[in-house]
This record gives structure tokens, sequence and C-alpha cells, in this order.
């Protein structure tokens, strides 16, 4: 099947032709066959896609690819409020589990042919560009093998009262970091939470965007479904997930800290657990060490003083969900 293109109705190809309509009507027609009766739906969204073409491109200097265009992470963020998923894996992600929506899409013919049936079905109204690998990868200033990625839509951001709330309905496991800048640890601690069940990703002001390009590539897509928020009293909004009755555990070298195989022995079955973590070098500071019930450290070989903070988040993840017979709700954010 074909993909559909979109533009808005001061675009240059507003008015151009596609079987006999022009894209913006075929634009308000797509909306219309989604209200169709489910059994006849799928018939008119073939139908449709049927008369839909990609915008194919053979010109580095195109204009419509500027997002693409050895574009800054920083920048599309703070100018424009776009994100960048880069991967066939992470962009199918993004179109099913996500609650974010795609703006456009960038492919190389491969990527658009394995693509292509669910961007059909979740895509929207994006346009889909498509060019030759020698293209695609002069556009985006290096040789990107994979040849796809896609720019998504930010939207509002998720409130950290609303997380907590959810979380401790469903007695999940909530991750809070603090003082995080590295967008690899972050992406796999999401990708950990992701495993796990982790319900939801807390931040101190100071950590790293999660929809930084190498944050989700590297989470698999984990920060694109699994709902984070920013603390922004810190540390004193820790309180906060006490008072809705989270058991605040934290991953600490401290001689002091427990055994992390002792934590079943000392947290409340059926209640909520917000496991904090912090960087390998300063750790967790002590204003907040001070707000948590359990410091717990990962028993290691002599001479060996850390873990990389994704790898012990994963070690610690992984013993509450055990410990909670593997019972962690499923992650993910309202749509």
């Amino acid at each position: 099947m074909s993909r559909s293109v979109s533009c808005n109705a001061d675009s240059p190809c507003a008015g151009s032709k596609i079987g006999g309509c022009n894209v913006a009507q075929l634009g308000r027609l797509r909306r219309e066959f989604l209200k169709v009766r489910p059994g006849w739906r799928g018939l008119c969204l073939l139908c449709f896609a049927l008369l839909m073409q990609p915008i194919w491109v053979d010109d580095v200097s195109d204009p419509r690819l500027a997002d693409y265009r050895d574009v800054r992470d920083a920048d599309l963020r703070r100018k424009r409020g776009l994100f960048m998923a880069e991967g066939r894996f992470v962009v199918d992600v993004l179109l099913r589990d996500s609650r974010y929506a795609p703006d456009s899409f960038f492919l190389n013919p491969k990527s658009f042919e394995v693509l292509e049936p669910v961007i059909n079905e979740c895509g929207g109204d994006a346009p889909v560009y498509v060019a030759k690998q020698e293209v695609f990868s002069d556009v985006v200033g290096f040789d990107m093998h994979r040849g796809c990625l896609a720019v998504g839509n930010v939207g509002e951001a998720l409130g950290f009262e609303v997380l907590i709330a959810q979380a401790a309905k469903e007695a999940s496991l909530v991750i809070v970091v603090e003082g995080l800048r590295n967008t690899e640890n972050l992406g796999g601690i999401f990708r950990n939470a992701m495993a796990f069940g982790a319900s939801a990703v807390l931040m101190c002001p100071e950590s790293c965007d999660p929809l930084y390009r190498k944050a989700i590539r590297v989470s698999m897509g984990g920060t694109l479904c699994i709902p984070f928020a920013q603390v922004t009293s810190w540390p004193a909004g820790l309180s906060r997930l006490r008072d809705a009755g989270f058991q605040l555990v934290a991953l600490d070298l401290a001689d002091d800290a427990i055994p992390l195989d002792e934590l079943g022995l000392r947290i409340v079955p059926d209640r909520p657990v917000a496991l904090l973590l912090g960087t390998e070098g300063r750790g967790i500071s002590e204003a907040a060490l001070d707000q948590v019930d359990h410091a717990v450290r990962i028993p290691m070989a002599p001479g060996v003083d850390s873990l990389n903070v994704a790898t012990a988040s994963g070690i610690a993840m992984h013993a509450v969900f055990a410990g909670n017979g593997g019972s962690n709700s499923k992650p993910g954010a309202p749509k």
C-alpha cells in the first residue's frame, strides 16, 4: 500500500491533486473514514491509502527536510517543541505505544517498505518523505545506515502529581533520578524500567531530557512509552511520594546501607516503591537521602566500588520486580 501526504492550507502543495482530490480534501476525507463503523473502517482506510503516495525527495536542499538537516536535539526542543526518533523499532514504538503524535517521517526505501503498514494505521496526517540512501545520508550529515527518522511533537508535559497518584493506585514501582546528565545512562534506565514494569520515571530539575535522540535510541523507545515528569521542588518534593504511600528506597554506597538481597525483608508488600538513583561519582545528595526509608547497596567483589548507574538500576529494579512476584504494572501513560 501507499502512504498519504499531508499539507496545511498555506503550503505550496495544498492545492495539488491526487486521485481527483486535493491534499487538503484527502486529509479531511481520512478523518471522516475514522468515524465509519469499525466493520467498514478497514476497507475504507484501504481504499484511502491506495489513493495516496509518499513524497519522494532527491534534492538535499529541499526545505521540507529542514528538521532532519544537521539539527541538534536542543534546537528542535527549544524552537519548535519537537523531538527526533531514530530506527525502525523506535519509530514503531512511537506510533503504536506512545502518547506522542508524529510530525513527519524521513525514510529510505527499505525503511518505508517495512514501516508502511504501521504508518498507514497510526501515522495520522504526518507527511512521509522518502529518499535514496545516499540522499538520506547527505541530508542528515553522516552515513546513517538505518535510514529511518521521525520527528514527533512533544505536547504538554505530564504532571508530577498525576503520575504519582496513578502509580500509588496501582501499587507499582516508580524510578526517581537525581543529577543524571548522561543521555545514554538515562536511556538505559528507561529501558530497564520498561523491562521491569515501572510505571513512571521522575527526575530532579538537573537531569537531562529523556526525549533527546540518544536517550530515545538507547532506551529502545522506553522514553516514549514510560511517562515521566520533573519534580520541580527538589528534594522537598520527595515527601509527596511518601504522602502518597510510597516506600522510598535509595541505591547508596555507604557502609551502613543494607544489602540489596535483604530489601524484601524491609519493605511492606502491596505498597508502591520509589527507587532513587544518583550519579556514579557524586551519588545521591545528603538532602535527598534524608528523605528515604531505606538505603541499599549492591554487594560487589573487593576492590570494585561502583557500577554504572544504568547497570545498577537494572539489578535493583529486578530485585523489586522479583519481590513482587513479577507483578509490577505494565508501563504506560494516557494517550
